[in-house]
């Protein structure tokens, strides 16, 4: 397999994965004000304790909530792609 620059290493993989291990865990999920709910401030409901934010945006809730599901499981995928990839036969 060859690597440019735009590439993930394993060593990205696994900082990647590290983050989101360190991250509250899931699922997590994004309540806009107007839209989920009619009073009160925008947040994400977690496991534990609630993310407000200030400045975000109705689409950077939805994409922050969604990405603590969702990264990891592209992770996975990633090295389930590679590890398919490594265990073909080089062609004659």
């Amino acid at each position: 397999m060859s690597a440019s620059m735009n590439d993930l290493s394993e060593s990205d993989l696994t900082r990647i994965q590290k983050l989101c291990d360190a991250a509250t865990p899931g699922p997590w999920k994004a309540y806009v004000e107007g839209r989920d709910h009619e009073s009160g401030s925008s947040f994400i409901q977690t496991d534990r304790d609630d993310i407000e934010m200030t400045g975000a945006t109705d689409g950077d809730y939805d994409f922050i909530a969604s990405a603590r599901q969702d990264i990891p499981r592209l992770v996975a995928e990633v090295r389930a792609l590679r590890r398919q990839l490594e265990e073909r036969p080089d062609p004659a």
